[in-house]
Order: C-alpha cells, then structure tokens, then sequence
C-alpha cells in the first residue's frame, strides 16, 4: 500500500506538470496570436538610430544562432524585424560604410579601399537627407578607417572620430576606442537633443586583434572573437535602454559592415574573399519608445541588401523616395513578412590595389552566388550554406547567366588610390625611385593572379604582424621578404616590413626597402608618404621634399609628413601653411595641433606652442609625441615637475617615445632624483637606436656611469 501510494502521487504529479506544460504552450499560442507582428509605422517625428558593429558575422549574434550570448541585440530581433539573408557589397570598413550611409554600390560612391580614397565632394548622404528635413545630425565612430579626413562626415553636424592617429603598432593594428567608450559619447549629444536626432554609432570591437576586457575573455576562454561579440554587446546595452526614455520613438537599425573569415577558406580575418563568413551580415529593424504597442519579431528570409537601409530609413520617416538609389525600402517587405528577389552587386578590390592580385567580383540573384575570377566560382546557398562546393562546372547553364546579371552593374577596373599623373611619374623618374610606369589594371588576369591561389601569401602577412608583436621582429622581416619574391607587387609587404625595420633601429634598411617597392613600379601613395616620412627624420629631408611634393595635396597624411619634411628643411612658413591646411581638411586631427605646436616651439613662442599641444591632447589624448613636446614647454616655462609628469605619461602610453626618455633622463638627475633617472636612463640605453640617437646616447652613458 506504502509503495502504491507513492506510486499513485508521482503520477499525479507528472499529470500536473504535463498540464502545467499544456496551459504554458497555450499561453505563448495566444500570446503570439493576439500580439501584432512588427511592422515600422511611418512618421516624421522620430529619431533614427543606425549601429553599425565592425568585423560582425552574419552567424555572431545568439539570434541567428551565434555562440556569444547577446541579450541587448537579441531583445531588438525579438520585437523587431530580424533578415536572415542581408549582404554587404564589400568586405573592408570604409566601402562598406560608404555604401551604408550613401545607399550607393561601391563603384558609385568610388570608395574601393580602406586607404587612398575620400567620399567626393557633395556626395549625398543619409546625414544630410536627414539633415534638410530638420533632424539634428550626429557621428560617433571607433575606429580610424571612418576618420572624417575620408568625407563620411558629410551632413553629419557633429562627427565624433576622437581615435588615436599615431603609436607603435598603428602601421599593423588599427587605431580603435573601446565601445563603452563611443557609447558614451554617443549617449552625451542624445541628452543634449530637444528635436529629433538622426544617430550612427559604429563599435569596433569584434575586429582583430580580438582583446575583449578580461572579464569577458574569462566567459569565453577558447573563442577570443566570441568574447569581443559577447562585450559589445553589452557595451552598447546603456545606448539601448536609454531610448525608452525619450519623448519620441526612435527606429534602430542594426548591421556590420562585413563579417569575418575565422580561417574559413583559408581567410584568417577579412578583405580578400567575399565568402558568406565576410559577404553576410545582420541586420535588424525595431523602434523603442514610450507608449509603443508591444510586438512580436518577425524573421524574413527574402533578400536584403546594404544599399536598401537608405531607402528604408527616408521611408521609415515620411520623407520622398529618393529615385537616384539603387536599393529599395524595406518597409512593405517588413510589413508583409517576406519580398522579392532583389539581385545585390558585391566586390573586394584590395588584392588588386595594394597586391597585384585579380579583382573580385560577384552577384547574388536569389540563393544562387556567381562570384567572377580567373577560376569562377558558383554556390548555390540553399544547399551549400558553407560555399563547400563550386558547381561553376558543372551549372554551366547558370554560370553565363549570372555572368550576364553582373555585367547589369559596373565592372569597370577601379581608379587607382591617388592615382598618379603623368608629370608625377616623371617627377619619380627624376628622382630615381621607378623603373616604369606603376602597374596598371589589367585587362586580363590568370589563374596565377587568382586569390584562391595566392590565400597562403595573405596568412603569411597575418604572421608576420603576429611575430612582430609579439617581439620577433626578424621572424616578421623573413616573412615579408618571402612574400616580396613570390608577389613584388605587394605594397603592403613592402610598408609593413619598413615599418618593423624602422622601429627595430634599422632606419638604413627600412628606407631601401621603401626605395625598393618604388624602384618595382609599387608607386601607391602610402610608400611615398612612409618614405619621405622617413627621410625627413634621418635628416635627409633635402631627399623627402621633393618626393612628397609629387603627391596631390589634398589628404591630411600628404600634408603632414610634407610639412615635417619643410620644417626639417629650414622652411617654418610653408610647414605651417600645410600644418594648417590639414586642418581645414579635419579639423580633429590631433597630429596637426602637435605639429603646429612644435614649430611655435622651435620660433621660441612657447605660450602659442602650450596652447597647441593642449589643443592636440585634447583631441586625441593619448598623443605621445605632444606629451613629450609639451613637457619640453613646461620645463622651460619653470614647470619641471610637470613636465616629468608629461613626460612619464609619455613613455607609459608609448615606450619607444624615445626623446621623452632623454628628457626624463635629464631632468631628473637635475632634479637630483638619481635613482628614478638611471631608470629611465637605463631603458633609454637599451632601447634607442644607435642610428638616430648615437650623440645622445654617449652623452647619458657619461652622465650615468655607464
């Protein structure tokens, strides 16, 4: 009877919980009838957020069944419009924005590549479509690709690029602020906005190298990139919960410019391929405001494409379709819950511009993806969601056809970065740094220039930035050479091997390697700059100028270095003249106050150089180099203990700032403070190149005993 009865309970008990299960199923069937779908209603009195998440994949986020745990984002996608197939049209940071904030394909906007282009002047913007219709505009982004110095800036009224513009890995680690950082920046100017406001905020954080805070890192301890998606979402988490909080609703879009290859076909990062991990992205609708009716998510599988948020956003609020965009709003397709096919151009032009290598190319017509090379590619999605299997033989139904599709878009070869003029090239000739003309584009490529056959040389360059930063600068150099004889095309090789060369004392070998590249007909901007950069600061700026006066000066990089090189040169005057110019194309570059306040110095004015190199650091304040100049001010203004403290700060934020550990060196032992300068002096001895700093070595060895 005992047994029995325990019997009979335990089944009452399984029966309740079967009911339990039955009346809760119940509940969300009602629930998820009875509460509306999502659909963006149309009106003008809104606020428009658009977040932008570098490096995203399109598989990251928990909602499309991502690994890291995305609760913020994941809410959005639960009561808002979530599309399962939405693409980029390029795979680098700035074209992708490019086309996400003009609604243009790349070969519209012009922008092809990370360096050497600019938006062109009176390119229209969804900031300045936003802006004529009385919304208050602002720009808060995290990385120095999307500086303002490149035109995204356009109908923007503030533009927030505070992102450090100099450092000992920048030449091989993109300059970034952490999210929580530019979100709260962000969250600043919307508490200062009484009208309606139209927000970009771009986080960086998923890009290499992936560095989430500790805390994160420890959640996930063998998935680095899973630990950054996890952070930033959290991160962006204040900017999210603040909206509910305003006077009116505002629209979010959320997307990535591309996604990331995690060693999938070979692509360690992103920029060569345009497979699904790099090609797909997220992207997700919702509105958050007070008194809005709750809704339920909507997941659409039709096509979406980058160049459609425009058209969407200008929808969304009421304003004129504007019929000179090749996308099309997805409010009705949100609306009915699915649309049409909608064909999307895609490309990666890097290889090419900087390697040498065949441009790439492609279309996607429904789930089908032609992608154009020497060796041509053909997937179909549906049944090959990995790209596992190239049927481009044996579909050789399909292939033409594709290939006609794409011949609908412009598949013209790209303008070069800065491309050369002819008296520019004699002017090289004259100087003699090139054999020939710089390669041009091609007419045709073979299946030796095809990436998929050059992938190994791209993982070579990842290496040797590894073996670079983690101290084994002569691994990285061997690594750059390799490449060099297989590809002496490479432009990248060429800067990056200079660059660690340079900063391992070897100024002698890093400007031959430049003169190489040039000699090789690799005439790209960004070697010429680096090369007569270079020269100006070995004292060989007689060499510099006039390398640096062939390039056009419209870029504040040009301007710089050719402005360092006339100061070397005994030219104050025209150094400031360019030191201002650059300004006036971004007034936040904080290297041009440094620059300016460095010239006051040298003409003795050290209340007009304070004042520059304060204005410099308060832009950017992680400026070594203003640091350091600032603590020469302070000194001879009778201020020595702040300019230790400058100084300190200096070295702590860049350790090869090796002027700053002279000074320290100096001041402190006339300070009488022996025990802190022979620390500094020490680091000094062991650090510095002999190259650039032989005097100045012999004369602290002297003063230290050494």
């Amino acid at each position: 009877m005992t047994a029995r009865g325990r019997a009979t309970r335990t089944g009452w008990l399984a029966y309740a919980a079967a009911l339990l299960a039955v009346a809760a199923a119940g509940l969300l069937a009602w629930w998820w009838l009875r509460t509306p779908a999502f659909a963006v209603a149309v009106r003008a009195d809104r606020n428009v957020l658009v977040i932008t998440i570098d490096t995203l994949r399109g598989d990251a986020l928990g909602s499309y069944g991502g690994r890291a745990a995305t609760p913020h984002l994941d809410g959005l996608a639960a009561h808002g419009a979530r599309f399962g197939f939405a693409h980029a049209h390029a795979v680098l940071t700035l074209p992708s924005h490019a086309s996400i904030l003009t609604g243009r394909y790349p070969y519209e906007h012009g922008i092809r590549d990370n360096s050497g282009f600019r938006v062109r002047s009176g390119e229209t913007t969804l900031a300045s479509r936003l802006k004529a219709l009385d919304f208050a505009t602002g720009a808060f982004v995290s990385a120095y690709p999307l500086d303002q110095r490149y035109g995204l800036n356009a109908g923007f009224g503030t533009y927030d690029d505070r992102v450090s513009e100099v450092g000992k890995t920048t030449e091989l680690v993109v300059p970034e602020r952490r999210a929580d950082e530019t979100v709260t920046s962000a969250l600043d100017w919307i508490g200062r906005q009484n009208g309606k406001w139209f927000a970009w905020v771009h986080v960086f954080d998923p890009h290499a190298p992936y560095k989430a805070p500790p805390d994160w890192q420890a959640k996930y301890p063998s998935d680095a990139y899973a630990a950054e998606v996890a952070w930033t979402d959290f991160a962006l988490g204040p900017l999210l919960d603040r909206l509910p909080q305003l006077s009116r609703p505002t629209l979010v879009v959320v997307t990535a410019d591309h996604g990331e290859g995690l060693g999938e076909h070979g692509e360690m990062t992103h920029g060569i391929f345009a497979y699904e991990s790099t090609l797909h992205v997220p992207l997700v609708l919702a509105e958050i405001g007070p008194g809005l009716p709750e809704r339920r998510g909507v997941t659409i599988t039709s096509p979406a494409r980058h160049v459609d948020i425009v058209p969407t956003v200008l929808d969304a609020v009421g304003a004129p379709a504007a019929g000179d965009l090749p996308g099309a709003s997805l409010v009705d397709v949100i609306a009915r819950g699915d649309g049409n096919d909608r064909p999307s151009y895609f490309e990666s032009m890097m290889p090419m511009l900087a390697r040498g290598w065949a441009p790439l190319r492609g279309v996607l017509v429904a789930r089908e993806k032609y992608i154009d090379l020497p060796i041509p590619e053909l997937y179909d999605l549906a049944a090959d969601k990995g790209e596992l299997q190239n049927v481009a033989a044996v579909r050789a139904d399909r292939s033409p056809v594709l290939q006609r599709v794409l011949q609908g878009f412009n598949v013209a070869p790209p303008n070069r970065p800065a491309e050369e003029t002819a008296g520019t090239r004699e002017r090289l000739r004259a100087l003699g740094y090139t054999g020939g003309s710089p390669a041009p584009a091609r007419d045709k490529y073979t299946e030796q220039d095809d990436p998929k056959r050059l992938i190994d040389l791209d993982q070579m360059l990842h290496r040797a930035r590894e073996r670079f930063q983690a101290g084994h600068a002569a691994d990285a150099v061997t690594l750059y050479q390799q490449v060099i004889a297989r590809r002496p095309d490479t432009a990248d090789a060429y800067r990056n091997m200079a660059f660690v060369l340079w900063q391992a004392g070897r100024p002698g070998q890093a400007i031959a390697t430049l003169e190489a590249a040039l000699k090789n007909g690799v005439t790209q901007r960004d070697i010429q700059v680096k090369l007569g950069t270079y020269l100006a600061e070995v004292g060989a700026a007689a060499k510099a100028v006039p390398l640096l006066e062939t390039l056009p000066q419209d870029d504040t990089e040009v301007l710089n270095a050719l402005g360092i090189a006339y100061a070397h040169s005994g030219r104050p005057a025209e150094a400031m003249r360019l030191f201002r110019r650059a300004l006036e194309f971004d007034a936040t570059s904080g290297l041009a106050h440094q620059n300016i306040g460095t010239l006051h110095l040298r003409a003795g004015d050290v209340k007009a150089a304070e004042t520059s190199l304060r204005e410099a650091l308060r832009i950017d304040p992680t400026l070594s180099g203003a640091l350091t100049t600032l603590g020469v001010v302070l000194v001879k203004t009778g201020r020595g203990p702040e300019a230790v403290e400058a100084w300190t700060r200096a070295v702590e934020l860049e350790p090869t700032e090796f002027d700053a550990l002279y000074n320290l060196t100096i001041e402190l032992l006339a300070e009488g403070r022996i025990d802190e300068a022979r620390k500094f002096g020490d680091r000094y001895l062991t650090s510095a190149p002999p190259a650039l700093y032989a005097s100045d070595l012999a004369h602290v060895r002297k003063l230290l005993g050494r």
